[in-house]
Formats: C-alpha cells, structure tokens, sequence
C-alpha cells in the first residue's frame, strides 16, 4: 500500500497489499525446491505476511525476529521523497549516500547493524550444520548489510536479497542479488 503511494515505510506496520501478496504466492513457486529448514521473519507485518505465504508452500511454519525489522526512519516515516525534501532539504541525499548516520529522529545505521548481526547469529545458533534458512526482511537492512561488508550499492525491490553463505566460522560471505519477481535479474541459487 506505502510502497504504491511511494511512502517511506520505516518501522510502520502497514499490511501488505494485494498486490504483494500476489508476488509473493508467484514468488514461492521458485523457492519450493530449495529445501529450506526454517523460515523467520521481521515481525513487521508486510514481511510477516510475506514470508507466511512462502513458507505454507514450503510446508514450514515461520519464526519472527523483531531484530529483522526495517530501519527506523523516524520523522520521515509516512512520507515521499518529495515532502521530504521540502521538509529537510539535501538530507535525504546525504542520508542515501551515507553521509548521515541517521534520518530526522530516526534510528542510526550502527543500530540497524547491530541488531541485523544479533538477529543472523541467533538464526544461525538455531539451525544445524548444513541448513537452509530462508529469512524475510526489508530493503534498507539488506542495503545496510551490503554496506558493511563492503560491497557496491545495489537497489533491493520487493521480494529481493542477497544470498549468503555460512562459512564454518560463523560469518558469512556475500554471493549474488537475487530477485523472485525477476527472473533476468540473477538465479536464485546454482542448487536451486
């Protein structure tokens, strides 16, 4: 619904619309043969939602982690780029580009990491060796991630990620964007 009218979501719990619900139940098809273990998600309920229509075709029930939760944007939260810029002129490109630790009031990118990290780790301490976890969250923590692992800026629409790998000391390496919307944009998974 936000995401139509252009409006920054933030931490706001609008449900997920027809339309993404839609995607998503297209979207779960290429994931059925992925054997997957576990499915958690943000508790938002967009992602929520999301990753329930995923995981009944994959025949899992889904976990919710708050910690995988979208970056709190604060005052922006509801609004477009446009009453953005006219509220707080030039900070929203200085936000984008990273030059701003935080949106007006909103949460900062440290704290959106942090939580990020406890939230993998607490996934990757449930989960035996060798699983597949399919974790549901939003675009500015996957972007935030990429950040600091230094990877080049890449735009996460709706139903996209990036796929990570677990190595055996706990850390994880980076592979490929994907995209279930999107069949050009990358190949969910070699295996998949």
């Amino acid at each position: 619904m936000w995401n139509a009218d252009g409006r920054w979501q933030g931490q706001a719990d609008p449900p997920l619309s027809a339309l993404g619900e839609e995607q998503a139940r297209d979207a779960a098809a290429r994931l059925v043969s992925g054997g997957f273990a576990r499915v958690v998600a943000s508790d938002l309920r967009r992602a929520r939602r999301t990753a329930e229509i995923l995981a009944e075709a994959l025949g899992l029930p889904v976990e919710s982690d708050p910690d995988l939760r979208e970056i709190d944007v604060g005052d922006w939260t509801g609004l477009t780029r446009a009453e953005i810029e006219a509220r707080w002129p030039g900070e929203l490109a200085e936000w984008s580009e990273g030059r701003r630790e935080s949106t007006m009031g909103g949460e900062s990118r440290r704290h959106l990491t942090d939580r990020a990290r406890a939230a993998l780790a607490r996934a990757a301490a449930g989960s035996s060796p060798g699983d597949r976890l399919l974790l549901v969250s939003h675009g500015a923590l996957i972007r935030n991630l990429d950040r600091v692992l230094g990877l080049p800026p890449h735009p996460i629409g709706n139903l996209m990620g990036r796929w990570y790998e677990a190595d055996g000391n706990g850390s994880l390496a980076p592979g490929d964007v994907v995209s279930l919307v999107d069949p050009e944009e990358r190949t969910l998974s070699p295996s998949l």
